[in-house]
């Protein structure tokens, strides 16, 4: 894996904007209710990228502060949400975001957490916290079975991607969601959420991720190639659907870990 994941993206920019999916509104309900969201609530979104959870927290009305250490992410996403006032950018990371003590009622982190330092950033997040403040990490998980295409797509991954393996099986990992979030334990829910793309948006959504090789690696065109007949074979209309499971985790760190 790259030594700097905050490197990762820098090139996968426009992508990432275009073809990644967004989150569904049942987040915000699910935070309202069990953890007491509001508008008045401030949020650190950490790992913000191009803004596509920040969005869903401004819509809102909440005050935003992304907090973001790819240059090529943060810009893009300080222009596509420069029409909120309560968005805040900062250059920042999970373990050393910047933002003054007790200062945000949530931090949150889409398709983030696992590029964070597991011990620095439960630090950092229990710094920044107001007291009761909650922790919020998401995902969204493409589904890999129950459907020709999507297991079908999923061995391509495995077997073209330079480190799918190592970057997928770091997502929803339990053992390290329990060891950040400590004593204390959190909670689960997921929700359905999907994408239906042409073969144009499913190349660019294939490209927007960190683990697939770009062009000059001696796997992007092979992969290409079994990407074009994979979609090929079970378009309808010229249109696939990709379906995935917003897992959202959520808890507080006031209980000290356990050692």
């Amino acid at each position: 894996m790259s030594a700097d994941p905050t490197k990762r993206f820098s090139s996968r920019v426009e992508d990432y904007i275009k073809y990644r999916p967004h989150y569904p509104q049942a987040v915000v309900e699910l935070l309202r209710d069990e953890c007491g969201l509001t508008p008045a609530s401030v949020i650190a979104d950490v790992g913000s990228g191009t803004g596509i959870l920040s969005a869903l927290f401004l819509r809102n009305g909440n005050r935003v502060v992304g907090v973001e250490p790819n240059r090529e992410m943060r810009e893009a996403g300080e222009r596509l949400l420069s029409t909120y006032d309560n968005f805040v950018s900062v250059e920042g990371r999970a373990e050393a975001t910047t933002l003054a003590d007790a200062s945000v009622n949530f931090v949150t982190a889409g398709q983030a957490f696992h590029w964070f330092d597991i011990e620095g950033a439960r630090r950092e997040f229990r710094r920044i916290l107001r007291p009761g403040g909650w922790v919020v990490p998401l995902w969204n998980d493409r589904r890999i079975e129950g459907a020709p295409f999507l297991e079908d797509y999923e061995r391509m991954l495995i077997e073209y991607s330079k480190d799918y393996c190592e970057v997928s099986c770091k997502h929803s990992d339990e053992e390290v969601l329990g060891q950040f979030f400590g004593a204390g334990g959190y909670h689960t829910r997921r929700f359905p959420n999907h994408q239906t793309l042409d073969f144009e948006s499913m190349k660019g959504r294939l490209r927007s991720s960190s683990y697939t090789p770009e062009p000059g690696h001696p796997n992007f065109e092979p992969m290409m190639r079994e990407f074009a007949s994979i979609f090929e074979r079970y378009q309808r209309d010229g249109r696939i659907v990709v379906e995935y499971d917003t897992k959202v985790f959520y808890g507080r760190l006031d209980a000290p870990t356990t050692s």
